[in-house]
């Protein structure tokens, strides 16, 4: 269904917009907010890949120390709730713009004390309950940060360019994992062999604190979302909106929830450390170096920046849920030919393996800031999108690099992961045909009477305006 179908010609009042100068600073300012953001929070997945194991958990023995490294990982998730329904409260309340501030603060202070904290041989059991403890406030963080992002580059769009600026807040996760995977590769050549073990994994993390200055000056000079504006101005903001939305869309939010989930458990491959893991470990049937698995890494980030942002300008043109229903077929395609050439132990291979895969990942991935901020209400929309996607983190790439784990140890093979990730993409694809296109429906406070309704098949769509356009 194309972005244009979904709008009739009743009258409305138009909605505010932003002038293009302050368009252009939201679009920067939420590509680097989040790309900081997630370098946060994946060059902990890759050392947690490559050394958390052997550092904070070598006492549990070889196999059960890593499974407990990536449980380190996945732990985050469980807090990202946490995070969402704090964020979610504050910012359908106190506005967008205040949230980014707080999260961008407290994700970077949480990374650069993993980057001092001493291991298992120094301090004993302390060592893995602190790096526990920092992985918990990453998490809280994250589950705040993408909500926020999301609604302010949305709610500044124009109606008919809401996919290619909501794609500004995605593409910050493969630049995010572009530069978490390029800092720890140019580690791993400067500190080669033991060194990189002794020190020079902390430097990415010490690094952290310059990223979160830019992005703090950046985001400084950003205004609120419009949007927000109008809904202060009325004086509609939900008292409790986290209630309402549970009382009220409990089943858009488990549906939301699960389109993110078959993205996310496929994305965890890379983003939460196992295929690193996989690929370099000493003890399997790879055993490649760190620095050309981790280049390889960072390359497949480009291609998935770059299916990203093509995803959103797609889905202004043929609408969010044709887009994602592209996107599950070509995932679908890059799961079964990732391990086949991750397993040639061929270093463009298995690039090649993380390319093709980036591509499905991308189109199931660029539309989802304008595709969940056109499902929710104004007054809970922060709400709605940021506790949508706390959850389906959970339900997908929280424990994605653990089970995978657990399946290759019980399995002896790789063919029991594939098929994982496999139903992961197929429950996305169902959760994506329940619901419909809702591409150009208006956002502002004077349409929630049009965003409460018509969002599953078969419901009577909701009416939109001619002003959206």
């Amino acid at each position: 269904m194309s972005a244009t179908s979904a709008r009739g010609t009743s009258p409305a009042p138009a909605e505010t917009t932003s002038s293009r100068s302050d368009q252009r600073r939201v679009v920067m300012a939420t590509i680097v907010g989040t790309t900081v953001e997630w370098y946060d929070f994946f060059i902990y997945a890759s050392a947690a890949g490559l050394v958390f194991g052997d550092l904070f958990f070598k006492p549990a023995g070889p196999q059960f120390a890593q499974i407990l490294s990536f449980i380190t990982v996945g732990i985050s998730f469980l807090f990202r709730p946490v995070g969402a329904f704090l964020a979610g409260h504050l910012g359908d309340r106190y506005g967008r713009r205040l949230v980014l501030m707080v999260t961008l603060i407290l994700m970077g202070v949480a990374t650069t004390l993993v980057g001092v904290l001493p291991t298992h041989t120094t301090i004993g059991i302390a060592a893995p309950i602190l790096l526990i403890v920092l992985r918990i406030l990453q998490g809280i963080s994250a589950g705040g940060e993408w909500g926020g992002a999301a609604l302010l580059a949305v709610e500044h769009a124009p109606a008919k360019r809401r996919g290619l600026f909501g794609a500004a807040p995605q593409i910050g996760v493969p630049l995010g994992l572009l530069l978490a995977s390029g800092v720890m590769a140019l580690m791993a050549q400067i500190a080669k062999g033991d060194a990189f073990h002794n020190w020079g994994w902390r430097i990415p993390f010490l690094f952290s604190i310059v990223l979160i200055g830019v992005g703090y000056y950046i985001r400084r000079r950003v205004e609120e979302s419009p949007v927000f504006n109008e809904i202060a101005e009325r004086r509609h903001q939900a008292q409790m909106p986290i209630v309402e939305l549970f009382r009220k869309y409990s089943p858009l939010v488990l549906v939301a929830a699960l389109v993110f989930a078959g993205n996310n458990a496929v994305g965890y491959m890379t983003t939460g450390g196992y295929i690193q893991r996989y690929a370099t470990d000493k003890e399997g049937p790879l055993a490649l170096a760190n620095a050309p698995v981790l280049w390889a890494v960072a390359g497949s980030a480009v291609t998935w920046l770059i299916s990203t942002a093509v995803a959103g300008w797609v889905s202004d043109h043929i609408g969010r849920r044709t887009t994602y229903i592209v996107g599950w077929v070509l995932q679908l395609a890059g799961v079964f030919s990732l391990f086949p050439l991750v397993n040639t132990g061929h270093i463009g291979l298995l690039f090649l393996g993380l390319a093709l895969l980036t591509i499905g990942l991308g189109f199931t991935y660029g539309p989802q800031a304008s595709l969940y901020s056109e499902l929710f209400p104004a007054s809970i929309r922060f709400s709605g999108v940021s506790i949508s996607y706390a959850i389906g983190a959970i339900l997908g790439g929280a424990f994605a690099p653990t089970i995978a784990q657990a399946l290759v140890q019980a399995t002896g093979g790789t063919s029991a992961v594939t098929w994982y990730l496999a139903g992961m993409t197929v429950v996305g694809l169902v959760a994506t045909l329940v619901l419909r296109d809702r591409s150009g429906i208006p956002l502002g406070p004077d349409h929630e009477a049009e965003q409460a309704q018509g969002y599953f098949q078969g419901q009577s769509p909701a009416r939109v305006s001619a002003a959206a356009n």
